[in-house]
C-alpha cells in the first residue's frame, strides 16, 4: 500500500494539468457562445442554424466516439489519448476562424468534437486513480472547475478578441494556445496503478473487461440511468444557457459584444467556481457514509436553480440580474462532482473510463445535441408572438427541464446504496 500512495502522491501537480487541459477543452466548446452574434450577422444565418451548429454539430462525434476512445482508454495509456485528444480539438478550434460559410463552420465543430470525445472520460478515470475514495468527490470538483473557468474565459477572450480582432482571429488565437497543454499532459502526468486506491493491498485491478459486459452492467444498474438522465434534463439548460446567454443580454439590453464578454463571463466564473466547489465539499462530506446524497445535492440545488433563473430573465436591472444569474450557475453546476463521483464509485476501476463515457454520452448528446437546438428552435417558433423577447420566453420555458432533473436525482438518491460497487466493505470501513 505504501507504494501506491508514493505513486499516487503527485495527485496535486497531476490535477492542476488535467485541470488546465479541461479549461482549453470548454474555451473551445463554449467560444462559439459569445461569438454566435457576429458569426450570425457575417454569415447571415438564423437562430436554428446556430443551434444545429453550435449544439448537434459538436455533439455527434463528440458523443459517439467517447465510449470507444474509453474502452481503448480503459487498456491503453490514458495520458497519450488525453494528449492526443487536447492537440486535436485545439487544431480543429483554429480552423473554424477560416470558415466561409455554414457547413465549413458545422464541419470544423464536428471536428472539435472528434478531439473532445478523448479528453474527459479518461480524466475522471485518471482522477480516480490518484485520489483516495474519500477524496474524490473534491478532486473531480476540481477538476470539473474546468468547466466555469475555461466556460468564462471562451467569452472574455472570445467578447474582447472579437471586439478588437475579428471573429475568425478568436477562433485561430484561442485553438493555437491549447496546442502547449496537449504537451504538459503528454510529457508531466505519469499514468498511476489502475485502482490502486480500490483494493486492499494497493494492487492493480483485473484486466478490463469485454465492452459487452461493462453495457450488462449498466444496464443493471438503475442508479447509472437515472444520474445520466437526470445530468442530461440538467444539462440541456446548462448547455444551452452558456451558448444562449451572450444573445440574450446582447439582445435584451442592448451590451456590446465587449460588455456581454465581462458581464457573462463574470457570472460563470463566480457562480461556476463556487458551485462546482460547493458540491464536490458537500459530496465529500456527506457521500462516504450515505450514498444517496450524491444524488439528493444536485437535485436540492435544481429545484432552486429554476425559479432563481427565471426572476433573473425579468429582472429590472442588470447588477440585480448578475446577481441572481451568479446565484443560479452556482445551484446549477453544484451537480458535477457528487454526480461524477458516483459514476465511479457504482463500477469496478477497470471500467470506470467506459461507464463515464456512456454517462457522457447520454449526457452530452441530449444537453449539447438537444439543448442547444432547442432554445434557439423555441425561439424562432415564438418570434411571432414574443418578437425581441422570444429568446427570453425560449429560456423561461426550457427551465422546466432543471425540475425533471430534481424529480430523476431525488429517485436516484432511493438505489445509490444499493448500486454502489463494494458498498457494504466501503461503508463498514
Amino acid at each position: 500500500m505504501a507504494g501506491t500512495r508514493k505513486a499516487a502522491s503527485p495527485g496535486g501537480r497531476v490535477l492542476l494539468i488535467l485541470v488546465l487541459a479541461y479549461i482549453f477543452n470548454f474555451i473551445d466548446r463554449q467560444i462559439i457562445g459569445v461569438l454566435a452574434v457576429p458569426i450570425k450577422a457575417e454569415l447571415i444565418l438564423s437562430d436554428r442554424q446556430l443551434g444545429l451548429m453550435g449544439g448537434i454539430a459538436f455533439a455527434l462525434f463528440y458523443s459517439g466516439l467517447a465510449i470507444p476512445i474509453a474502452w481503448l482508454a480503459d487498456r491503453r495509456s490514458r495520458v497519450k489519448i488525453i494528449a492526443l485528444s487536447v492537440a486535436l480539438w485545439s487544431g480543429f478550434t483554429a480552423l473554424c476562424g477560416f470558415a466561409q460559410n455554414f457547413w465549413h463552420l458545422f464541419l470544423a465543430r464536428m471536428g472539435v468534437g472528434i478531439g473532445e470525445a478523448g479528453g474527459v472520460a479518461p480524466s475522471y478515470a485518471l482522477v480516480s486513480d490518484y485520489f483516495p475514495k474519500e477524496k474524490r468527490a473534491r478532486a473531480l470538483a476540481l477538476f470539473s472547475l474546468g468547466i466555469p473557468i475555461g466556460s468564462a474565459l471562451g467569452v472574455f477572450f472570445g467578447g474582447w478578441i472579437a471586439s478588437n480582432l475579428d471573429w475568425r482571429s478568436a477562433f485561430i488565437i484561442v485553438g493555437l494556445a491549447g496546442l502547449p497543454a496537449a504537451l504538459l499532459v503528454r510529457f508531466g502526468i505519469k499514468e498511476p496503478v489502475r485502482g490502486g486506491f480500490d483494493s486492499v493491498d494497493g494492487a492493480p485491478s483485473d484486466p478490463a473487461p469485454p465492452f459487452a459486459e461493462v453495457a450488462t452492467r449498466l444496464a443493471r444498474t438503475p442508479s447509472f440511468w437515472l444520474l445520466s438522465f437526470g445530468a442530461a434534463s440538467g444539462s440541456i439548460l446548462g448547455y444551452g444557457l452558456i451558448f444562449w446567454l451572450p444573445s440574450f443580454f446582447s439582445r435584451s439590453y442592448d451590451l456590446e459584444l465587449s460588455e456581454v464578454g465581462w458581464f457573462y463571463g463574470s457570472i460563470v466564473l463566480v457562480g461556476g467556481v463556487a458551485g462546482t466547489w460547493l458540491g464536490g465539499w458537500l459530496g465529500d462530506r456527506t457521500g462516504p457514509s450515505d450514498p444517496g446524497s450524491y444524488a439528493r445535492i444536485p437535485a436540492i440545488c435544481f429545484l432552486i436553480t429554476a425559479p432563481v433563473f427565471a426572476a433573473g430573465l425579468f429582472a429590472g436591472s442588470l447588477a440585480i440580474g448578475w446577481v441572481l444569474f451568479v446565484i443560479g450557475q452556482m445551484l446549477a453546476l453544484a451537480w458535477l462532482g457528487p454526480v461524477i463521483a458516483a459514476v465511479q464509485h457504482i463500477v469496478p476501476p477497470n471500467m470506470r473510463a467506459t461507464a463515464s463515457a456512456s454517462f457522457l454520452f447520454i449526457n452530452n448528446l441530449i444537453g449539447i445535441g438537444f439543448g442547444i437546438f432547442f432554445l434557439g428552435f423555441m425561439s424562432d417558433a415564438m418570434t411571432a408572438t414574443y418578437g425581441e423577447d422570444a429568446l427570453r420566453y425560449s429560456i423561461l420555458y426550457g427551465l422546466g427541464f432543471y425540475l425533471l432533473s430534481a424529480l430523476l436525482y431525488f429517485v436516484a438518491s432511493r438505489r445509490l446504496r444499493k448500486d454502489w460497487y463494494g458498498h457494504e466493505a466501503s461503508l463498514s470501513e
